[in-house]
């Protein structure tokens, strides 16, 4: 069986509901994805980043080298390449400016990795070149394990100095792959760092799994499987690896959503053999059916104060975006107007902005709608970019495309002005969701 919304070309897989075409559809193994450039950004701000004191270059976690690549992986930020750099100061006082100004570097991170009883710290400062001025300066405990992380903590602290945005390098994502071929296929559901570094498998299956979503705490994750022959939906603690089952019932399980407070399911079920929307009370399993119009109603996104659901709906003729209230009327208002096909919203952080999947010329594109002026600003240029899902920080925003019959993940600045890809050398990848600001 496999759903469709009406259009000229049949939609990316992911759009069309739980995609029952991810049945004949390949995504990859636990392998590492690999951050291509593929769009760059002409006045992105020049920055250096020196090697840390401390460490070997070539290091196992060059932590200047995460620093730099973060920098860069969020558009904003151009880092010079160390074949470049002048010196290799570690302190603010062996940095010399006039230098640096000739090499049009704006700013100089320098630091250094040290030991600190039997563990590590790692001390950096961030500093304005033309005017020599110290913009931030900090010393963060770690261990030979966690300089990754530390790296990625660092660069979340100079990218919100120098934007006022806070950083999301120190956020994960969640995605689905797939090796092999129809039969024999293997289906995992992988956590990795944004970057793509740091790879775990979940859960994996013979079966499909798909449609992952965070907790709003970021501690679980639910998603869909077919591991029983038929749909059913799963909620996993990501620390010890528990699961429950929370949704099996006859026919369709699938697109879960979690509620702002994290104490529901907004889902898609086929109880009476249409597609409709739910909430589902995780606490006490009571179901409360939100939709009842005879179109193929799915994909709910929450609206941030918890009132209402973003959804797909093909009740218009061709998939488009709608609002419904949960105020008990339910009754559903139409969000998008431009293009003839519009699915898979996702709310930006701010609730100022839907991510979703439009068809552009013929192909389908992630584009960004703004809701107060309804402005469509497409972001991509590929033909079958499908998933969508904002950064916690609502600056860039990753998605799944196809390259060469291969899928991967892209990721997307908000504004559009840069792209870049995470792709994988066995098999393909899809379905990206973006994690949650960790808890601290």
């Amino acid at each position: 069986m496999q759903v469709r919304f009406p259009g000229t070309r049949r939609p990316p897989a992911a759009l069309a509901l739980l995609a029952f075409a991810l049945l004949l559809a390949a995504a990859p193994s636990q392998a590492q994805l690999r951050l291509d450039i593929t769009q760059g950004v002409r006045d992105a701000v020049p920055i250096a980043v020196v090697p840390f004191g401390g460490q070997a270059e070539g290091a196992a976690t060059d932590v200047a080298a995460v620093i730099a690549n973060d920098l860069q992986m969020s558009g904003r930020f151009a880092p010079l390449e160390r074949r470049d750099l002048v010196a290799r100061p570690t302190r603010g006082e062996e940095i010399r400016f006039e230098d640096w100004r000739l090499l049009r570097s704006d700013f100089i991170v320098v630091g250094r990795v040290e030991p600190e009883g039997s563990a590590l710290a790692v001390g950096f400062e961030l500093f304005n070149v033309r005017t020599g001025a110290s913009l931030l300066a900090q010393r963060l405990p770690t261990t030979e394990r966690g300089l990754r992380a530390t790296a990625h903590r660092i660069a979340d602290l100079v990218f919100e100095r120098l934007t006022g945005t806070q950083g999301a390098f120190s956020t994960r994502i969640a995605y689905v792959t797939v090796d092999g071929r129809p039969p024999s296929q293997r289906f995992r559901l992988a956590v990795a760092d944004a970057d793509g570094f740091n790879p775990r498998t979940i859960t994996e299956s013979t079966e499909p799994i798909m449609s992952p979503a965070w907790s709003p705490d970021g501690q679980q994750v639910a998603y869909v499987s077919f591991e029983s022959k038929v749909s059913a939906i799963y909620v996993q603690r990501l620390a010890t690896g528990e699961r429950r089952r929370v949704s099996a019932r006859s026919g369709i399980n699938g697109a879960p959503a979690w509620s702002p407070d994290g104490r529901r399911l907004a889902l898609t079920l086929s109880r009476d053999g249409n597609l409709d929307l739910y909430t589902l009370d995780l606490g006490t399993q009571a179901l409360t059916r939100i939709t009842t119009d005879d179109a193929i109603d799915t994909e709910p996104e929450w609206e941030r104060d918890g009132r209402s659901l973003y959804f797909t709906s093909d009740r218009a003729g061709s998939a488009q975006v709608y609002r419904v209230a949960l105020d008990g009327a339910h009754n559903a208002e139409r969000v998008t107007f431009t293009n003839g096909y519009n699915a898979r919203p996702r709310l930006s952080p701010d609730g100022k902005e839907l991510a979703l999947v439009t068809l552009d010329r013929g192909d389908y594109r992630i584009a960004v709608l703004d809701l107060a002026s309804r402005n469509l600003r497409v972001l991509t240029n590929g033909s079958q970019d499908e998933s969508p899902s904002f950064a916690p920080n609502g600056a860039m925003v990753i998605y799944a495309t196809r390259e060469r019959g291969r899928g991967s993940l892209a990721i997307a600045s908000s504004d559009g002005r840069f792209q870049q890809r995470l792709s994988s050398d066995q098999g393909d990848v899809r379905e990206p969701a973006w994690s949650p600001f960790p808890v601290r």
